[in-house]
């Protein structure tokens, strides 16, 4: 089994069909089948379930695309302890909370970048859940989120503690829609913990995809959100601001690694400016 052939596999997977894979690793939709026709053929099963829009995983595709992660993982991982070692460079993937995004690592990405200027880092957004399961993966090297994670497979750093408050349009009465980040954010689980201990109850729920679409309708009377007081202190004067119980403001955010990824410097770097910026935070 050829990682050339594994990297086919799970771009298709990923993608749910031949020509999105082909897009991505930039090659012919022929090649892509070939590759995963020769796979099936090599291990005796089907891979895929073939749709009329798209291809799904089978049963047995789910179980090689598990073990695909890791030997990907195992590949560039290998290489990248083999650049270590030579040199200071090498990549890094480091996944984030938006509003930590916003605020807190800018400052931290400066110093990372004058302790480590020859590393490649890529920073990508996502919400909690979304991180962890990509750390679990191994689609990102480490990830800022915001709870703690019930994992024998993950490595986690305390990074900074956050404090909530709730947010709304100036001049308006809060009302009972919650504009928030889809399923799988911390903080949008808090959030409807504080309305449903209100007995804000029905309320509705607004989904956004970015934090400055949920503050702008914040801002146009839409509903109310919780954000980090550092971000909505930073906001306009059309944004009230009102503290909510300590149990439900303050967040413990973590920085989360897998347990098998090889922690090069660079990672070592980074996971020592966090533990930095919770002692910080902590005085």
């Amino acid at each position: 089994m050829e990682i050339s052939a594994l990297k086919v596999f799970v771009a298709v997977a990923e993608n749910a069909s031949v020509s999105g894979a082909a897009l991505q690793l930039n090659c012919v939709q022929s090649n892509v089948t070939a590759r995963i026709k020769k796979l099936e053929e090599e291990l005796g099963v089907s891979l895929f379930l073939r749709k009329s829009r798209g291809m799904e995983l089978s049963s047995q595709g789910r179980v090689l695309l598990d073990h695909a992660y890791r030997l990907l993982d195992m590949e560039r991982q290998a290489s990248r302890a083999v650049r270590a070692s030579v040199e200071d460079g090498g990549t890094l993937s480091l996944g984030s909370m938006e509003t930590a995004m916003a605020v807190r690592l800018p400052r931290l990405l400066k110093e990372f970048h004058k302790r480590q200027p020859r590393t490649q880092l890529s920073v990508c957004t996502g919400t909690t859940d979304e991180m962890i399961a990509q750390v679990l993966n191994h689609q990102l090297d480490c990830a800022i989120v915001g709870s703690a994670v019930q994992s024998d497979d993950i490595v986690q750093y305390p990074f900074f503690t956050e404090r909530l408050v709730l947010v709304s349009a100036s001049g308006s009465a809060p009302d009972n829609t919650l504009l928030v980040y889809r399923q799988g954010c911390a903080y949008r689980a808090r959030a409807e913990e504080w309305l449903r201990r209100e007995g804000r109850l029905p309320y509705k729920v607004m989904e956004f995809g970015t934090q400055e679409g949920i503050i702008g309708c914040v801002s146009a009377g839409l509903g109310i959100t919780l954000l980090p007081e550092e971000v909505a202190r930073n906001l306009s004067s059309d944004i009230s601001i009102s503290p909510i119980p300590d149990d439900i403001a303050l967040v413990q955010t973590y920085l989360i690694c897998n347990k098998s990824t090889i922690q090069t410097k660079p990672m070592k770097t980074l996971l020592e400016l966090a533990t930095h910026c919770d002692n910080a935070d902590a005085a």
